[in-house]
């Protein structure tokens, strides 16, 4: 399976930008969709799931343009957005079966038995009974995934699945995603550096609707090795710092800020080689684009 995704833009009428020739090839496995807030992540999202349509490009999944049979792209689809609502008083098991119907599951004991399934693959037999209004966050966006998995899907999107996550939860919603990318094309949205480096096997970076960077996390690291420096300065001393050498990054230790400096030599005597980090590919890419950067601690 494949998804092809060529110079697809979307302009809205406001005359925003938000797609600007995205161009990209995502097989099977987990693809990370990194990006800051605003960054045209959710809109390409809503573009593969057919819920909108580009002005410009094409989008092809396994050789077949998506929007030729929406129809039968979604059926083939699985979702899980930002946001999704239910319904008040349903249980897990109750909701789970009502939208298996609504996606097409029409045999009542294979339905029951999937659903019974992806409750147990999501950790949630134990609460089937229980309304998932009333879900804490890490066991509403496992519901999510049971109902993305609903019918089989060869394509599941996962759109910013982890903020507000818990540490535990973030870590079990990872194993859960892992398990899936063997068996499909998995593109998890996120602005959250460490979910990509975690469990997305490739990436790309966005910024003001473009792709800006995109490749093998490592690979995009190891790129790095040679050219990141640290040291620790006085928070007066950011700005002075920020004029005089491209600081990727800074943050707070113990009331003074460690900034991290990219550059092919070192910058003075006070600064000291650092490993490169995923983090600082991310950074480097923004400042690049000309993208504002949002703050270190921000995303991970």
């Amino acid at each position: 399976m494949k998804l092809e995704i060529e110079a697809v833009s979307i302009q809205y009428d406001n005359g925003v930008r938000a797609l600007q020739g995205v161009t990209l090839s995502i097989g099977n496995g987990l693809f990370g969709l990194l990006g800051p807030n605003g960054a045209g992540k959710s809109t390409l999202m809503r573009t593969l799931a057919t819920l909108q349509r580009p002005d410009a490009g094409t989008v092809r999944f396994d050789g077949l343009s998506i929007f030729d049979d929406v129809s039968a792209h979604r059926r083939r689809l699985g979702y899980l957005p930002q946001d999704f609502g239910v319904y008040p008083g349903l249980s897990a098991r109750e909701l789970l079966d009502h939208l298996a119907l609504l996606k097409g599951l029409t045999d009542r004991r294979s339905r029951r038995e999937q659903v019974d399934a992806l409750l147990v693959q999501v950790n949630l037999w134990d609460h089937r009974t229980r309304a998932v209004s009333g879900f804490s966050g890490g066991m509403r966006q496992r519901f999510g995934i049971a109902q993305a998995l609903l019918g089989n899907p060869t394509l599941v999107i996962v759109d910013e699945p982890t903020a507000g996550l818990d540490p535990a939860e973030r870590g079990r919603f990872y194993n859960l995603l892992s398990e899936l990318g063997d068996e499909m094309v998995v593109i998890l949205s996120t602005h959250i550096v460490e979910d990509v480096r975690q469990i997305c096997t490739r990436m790309a970076i966005m910024a003001d609707g473009r792709v800006v960077c995109q490749g093998v996390p490592d690979d995009l690291a190891a790129g790095l090795e040679g050219q990141l420096w640290t040291r620790t300065v006085d928070r007066h001393a950011l700005a002075a710092q920020s004029r005089q050498h491209r600081v990727l990054s800074s943050q707070l230790h113990a009331g003074r800020s460690r900034i991290r400096v990219l550059s092919d030599s070192m910058p003075d005597k006070d600064f000291a080689p650092t490993s490169p980090t995923l983090e600082d590919v991310y950074f480097r890419a923004l400042t690049s684009a000309g993208a504002e950067r949002p703050a270190a601690g921000a995303t991970s």
